[in-house]
C-alpha cells in the first residue's frame, strides 16, 4: 500500500508541473486572489476525480486480470511517458470558467472538468489497475496534485520563471517510462 501511495504521489507531482491544471491554478490565483479557497477547490475536485479514476482502474483490472491486460497497462504507462513530453497549453475557453461563482466553487468545477481525460487522470486509472488500492492511489495522486499546485497558487508566475518545465516534463516522462518498462517486464515474466 505504501508503494502505491508513494509511486502515485511522485508520478502525479512531476506530471502535473506545467500541465494545464497547473496553469489553471495560476490563472485562478491571479484573478480570484483567494488562495485557500482555490486550494480547497483543487483538493475537493482532485480527490473526487481521482478516487473515481482509481476505482475505475481497480475494477477494470479486477474484471480483466489477464497477462494481456497487464501488458496493456504497461504500454499505457509508456504511452503516458510520450504524452508527458508534449507541453500543455491553456485554452482560452477554460479561462471563462474562472468568471463564474465564488473561488471555491469555480475552482472545484473547473478542476474537475479540466482533469477529465487529462494525463494525470489516465495515470490514476492505470495506477488503480496496477496497485488495486483505491485509497492509496487516490490519496497519493491527490497529494501529488497538491504538491504541484500549492506553489503554483501562491507563487504562480515567479515559480514558472525559475523552474524548467521542459526538464520537469522529461523527469515525469522518465518516471512513466520506468514504471511502464517495469510493468512490462513483470507482465511478460522477465522480472
Amino acid at each position: 500500500m505504501m508503494e502505491a501511495f508513494l509511486a502515485s504521489t511522485a508520478l502525479v507531482a512531476l506530471a502535473e508541473i506545467g500541465d494545464k491544471t497547473m496553469l489553471l491554478a495560476i490563472i485562478l490565483a491571479a484573478r480570484l486572489r483567494a488562495p485557500w479557497q482555490i486550494l480547497a477547490g483543487i483538493f475537493a475536485a482532485t480527490i473526487a476525480n481521482h478516487a473515481l479514476s482509481a476505482l475505475a482502474g481497480r475494477e477494470l483490472a479486477g474484471l480483466v486480470d489477464a497477462p494481456w491486460f497487464r501488458i496493456a497497462v504497461a504500454l499505457g504507462f509508456i504511452a503516458m511517458a510520450l504524452w508527458t513530453l508534449v507541453p500543455d497549453k491553456f485554452d482560452d475557453d477554460d479561462e471563462s470558467v474562472a468568471r463564474r461563482g465564488g473561488a471555491f466553487l469555480t475552482t472545484l468545477v473547473a478542476f474537475f472538468i479540466v482533469e477529465i481525460g487529462d494525463k494525470t487522470q489516465i495515470a490514476t486509472i492505470a495506477l488503480g489497475a496496477q496497485y488495486q488500492s483505491v485509497f492509496a492511489v487516490a490519496a497519493g495522486t491527490t497529494l501529488g496534485m497538491m504538491i504541484a499546485n500549492t506553489p503554483a497558487v501562491f507563487f504562480g508566475e515567479a515559480l514558472i520563471a525559475r523552474i524548467s518545465l521542459k526538464a520537469t516534463r522529461f523527469a515525469a516522462a522518465g518516471l512513466f517510462l520506468a514504471l511502464g518498462i517495469w510493468q512490462l517486464a513483470r507482465a511478460t515474466g522477465l522480472f
